[in-house]
């Protein structure tokens, strides 16, 4: 795989994903900092400025003109697009707490609100039910083309994005080219067999949805479970809240020993095969069945041509976090993959950008052609380099919603990497919540979801 070119391997990822880019033709400036680029971590600083540039202010420009709401904020902070005269004035634009998201009524009210924080033309749904539910509304919209998508935290209450189909494909397009551009020249499209732990057919849960962003870049892929029914918002609150008598029966398919020992016996089977592999699923289930193998005392040497990629976030078990570095150092061991080719992902259900790995430092990349870091102080003002506090950021890709987000995750940012050569900006590997926020992420939802009745 090392002697093809990075040109000819972003064109075949280009072909693999092609269902996900619409005509060049109608690029906008945000598709132009997406699609336009080839390596998203590597594109020179001065022209990813200008990209940057153009993209945030056609997306403000557009969210200022389009979404009522979003339109009285910025009156009320008295700023306008005219004001965006340089990147220095992005720190003007209005940011939304990631909480507002949550801040939602049931029935149907929902519709409204969703209609609410939408830019453009939502699409028009009947509602047959007198007292529909949230998922009877989310069924409706998403018939007509939308995704709205969902996440949650430890409190059960859910954080709704509405995207359009548009929107959707630019954060899948741009999650899979991030990966690609951290795993190339190891990446081998056509020869790595993926095993993908959990597979939902029907989900908007964000993390099910963004879990298939691999399906197009692997010619051979399995699956560890695939769960065929719909996963509502009711079987997630409850999970989240510990009701353990909802999904005793649906977790204990997942995490018996007829699913582990298939996941074992599919290891056993590459590994007789002399395949690369690629693992790819959240931390607690990688990290659960490292620990039966362990106990079983097996072990495996896939090699430089294998990958575990890992998203959602680290919590193993209830009160037990487990570091990137300490996950590397047990897949090296037990696996026989290198730190190199395990990388991790950071994003969440608000934006349309992820980070990446780097497989030299693992520090987390951020696709700065079409993504603004901002980093918000104790005092709420915002900090500079090398300094920790509250992500925010401005998302040039969210164009059916404002993507100006500050989060709830306690991070740092730096201006480059520590340890490779890529130019952009970077967030040191550890995350945590910020003192006060409940614990979410997507590996956190699935993983409470799927541990009621296993003991942890």
């Amino acid at each position: 795989m090392g002697e093809i070119s990075f040109d000819e391997y972003i064109k075949k990822f280009d072909r693999l994903e092609s269902r996900y880019i619409p005509p060049k033709e109608e690029w906008l400036p945000p598709d132009e900092a997406l699609y336009g680029v080839k390596d998203i971590y590597r594109v020179p600083l001065e022209k990813a400025k200008k990209l940057r540039f153009k993209a945030i202010k056609y997306t403000f420009k557009h969210h200022y003109e389009n979404n009522k709401f979003y339109r009285n904020l910025c009156k009320e902070k008295n700023v306008s697009p005219d004001d965006i005269k340089s990147e220095e004035d992005f720190l003007k634009i209005p940011l939304l707490p990631d909480k507002f998201f949550k801040n939602y009524p049931e029935g149907k009210e929902f519709a409204f609100w969703i209609a609410n924080i939408y830019t453009g033309d939502l699409p028009s749904i009947f509602i047959k039910k007198k007292n529909p539910k949230i998922d009877d509304i989310i069924r409706e919209f998403n018939r007509k083309g939308l995704r709205i998508a969902y996440s949650s935290g430890t409190s059960g209450r859910h954080t709704f994005i509405p995207r359009d189909e548009r929107t959707f494909n630019r954060a899948v397009y741009g999650g899979a080219k991030g990966f690609v551009s951290m795993a190339y020249p190891r990446w081998d499209f056509d020869k790595i067999h993926g095993y993908l732990s959990l597979y939902a057919r029907n989900i908007n849960l964000f993390a099910g949805m963004m879990g298939g962003i691999f399906t197009d870049m692997l010619k051979y892929i399995d699956y560890g479970f695939v769960l065929n029914i719909e996963v509502t918002t009711d079987i997630l609150q409850a999970a989240m809240r510990g009701r353990r008598n909802i999904l005793i029966r649906l977790a204990s398919l997942y995490i018996d020993w007829r699913r582990t020992r298939k996941f074992i016996e599919w290891l056993k089977e590459r590994d007789r095969d002399k395949d690369d592999i690629a693992l790819l699923g959240a931390p607690f289930f990688l990290n659960h069945i490292m620990s039966l193998l362990e106990k079983k005392g097996l072990s495996f040497d896939f090699g430089d041509k294998s990958f575990v990629v890992t998203g959602g976030g680290w919590k193993i078990r209830e009160n037990v976090r487990i570091t990137t570095k300490e996950f590397r150092d047990r897949v090296e061991k037990v696996l026989g993959i290198p730190h190199t080719n395990c990388l991790d992902a950071y994003g969440m259900v608000e934006g349309n950008g992820f980070m990446f790995h780097c497989p030299e430092g693992h520090y987390l990349h951020i696709p700065y052609s079409y993504y603004y870091p901002i980093i918000i102080g104790k005092d709420g003002e915002p900090a500079g380099y090398g300094e920790t506090g509250r992500f925010a950021f401005l998302d040039a890709l969210a164009t059916s919603y404002p993507g100006f987000i500050i989060s709830g995750d306690e991070v740092k940012l730096l201006e480059h990497c520590p340890v490779c050569d890529r130019p952009g900006p970077v967030l040191e590997p550890e995350i945590k919540r910020a003192k006060g926020e409940e614990v979410r992420g997507c590996a956190e939802e699935v993983r409470r979801m799927l541990s009621i009745g296993s003991g942890d």
